[in-house]
């Protein structure tokens, strides 16, 4: 199946970074999740993803399929244009953005919409880390932090939490008294450092408040599952754990996306979209990281149990332009080929599948996300 003349919403996916903090970095290092010098100088450009898109890279800019050639291509072009070039060869619709990740080094929201329509997704972590030190006591920091989120503000789409980063998906009732006094206690151990939250008590509490906003709104939760860099524990990171949420009746009716195929819990994964309305699916980030038979089977394995209306695309694209083109590229492809195959399997019917395919790459986000304004696009350029 051709695929490529479906336009893509992508419902997950970060700012780019600016181009002098780019310019710190090795290129590898957006084509691992590692941070560790000695993955990101060597090992990373022996994986298999990073091989595979030098070459695919490398055929969109017309140069030679090495890095120093990309380099020296990508500075000839400038951002905006690279940017244009990869938006253009991904037929992407429209980007849903958290611009939580590494706030302070990515170019802003309305730098991304002089090429695309965006919409934002609100990290709810990095909301609490900017309003506890401004606030005196935790009466004071709970009201702003709800205030913050309700109403939802213009343009955002749904809340993100990275609870699966700082202490695992295993959320857990907290009573306030006990939220508050995990708020003392953090607050007398600030020294005027940058604050990571890390508490899982506040965390748990917070995360709780805001699905109830959530719910009010039905605005989708994203959530975090499945691998990442090493900062979060894989263990803690099976989207089973989730079950307690799962079970509330209070959350019944705040749709949760879980992101990243879970990898490497595909299957649990499909098995709570099967069983819990509420829960929908993604496949960023293991589309386009794994090797094309991995991300095949990624898509394979989700799609053995989630009904097709609970699945649908994103890049989980960051840092550089590229990996929007190449998470559209392989996520259509690889798609078409496991539907392909469900058809010769006798699954779907080829009319079946085509409708699938069009609900995976944005129908399914469309509807999901439907209790937003329509994205004005009266503001964006004509010049890209």
């Amino acid at each position: 199946m051709n695929l490529a003349d479906i336009p893509l919403i992508d419902q997950h996916a970060h700012n780019i970074l600016r181009p002098e903090v780019v310019a710190q970095y090795p290129y590898a290092s957006a084509f691992t999740e590692s941070y560790d010098p000695e993955i990101i100088n060597y090992h990373a450009r022996h994986t298999f993803f990073y091989r595979r898109s030098l070459r695919e890279i490398a055929a969109l800019l017309n140069c030679e399929a090495e890095e120093a050639a990309i380099l020296a291509r990508r500075e000839s072009l400038g951002l905006e244009e690279l940017t244009q070039i990869y938006f253009r060869a991904a037929n992407l619709e429209a980007i849903y953005l958290d611009d939580g990740l590494q706030p302070e080094t990515i170019l802003p929201i309305s730098w991304h919409e002089r090429f695309i329509p965006v919409r934002r997704i609100l990290r709810l972590e990095i909301l609490a880390e900017q309003l506890i030190p401004q606030s005196e006591d935790f009466a004071q920091f709970l009201a702003r932090f709800i205030s913050e989120l309700d109403p939802p503000p213009v343009g955002v789409v749904a809340f993100k939490s990275i609870a699966c980063y700082r202490s695992g998906l295993d959320i857990q009732p907290v009573a306030e008294e006990v939220a508050a006094a995990h708020f003392d206690l953090l607050k007398q151990q600030l020294q005027n450092q940058p604050l990571r939250l890390t508490d899982k008590s506040l965390i748990d509490f917070l995360l709780q408040q805001a699905l109830l906003v959530a719910a009010k709104y039905r605005l989708p939760v994203q959530f975090h599952t499945g691998y990442g860099d090493p900062d979060l524990d894989l263990r803690l990171a099976n989207p089973l754990n989730l079950r307690y949420l799962l079970e509330l009746p209070q959350y019944r009716h705040v749709p949760l996306v879980l992101l990243h195929a879970s990898y490497p819990y595909m299957q649990q994964a499909g098995y709570l979209a099967s069983v819990y309305p509420q829960v929908y699916l993604d496949f960023g980030l293991a589309i386009p990281f794994l090797s094309v038979s991995g991300m095949r089977e990624v898509i394979r394995q989700l799609l053995e149990l989630t009904p097709t209306t609970k699945l649908m695309y994103s890049s989980d694209a960051h840092s550089i332009p590229e990996l929007y083109y190449l998470g559209a590229k392989w996520g259509r492809q690889l798609l078409g080929e496991v539907l392909e195959q469900a058809i010769a399997d006798s699954d779907i019917t080829v009319a079946e599948a085509e409708a699938i395919a069009v609900a995976i790459l944005r129908e399914n986000a469309l509807v999901l996300y439907q209790s937003t304004p329509e994205i004005d696009t009266s503001s964006l350029s004509n010049s890209f």
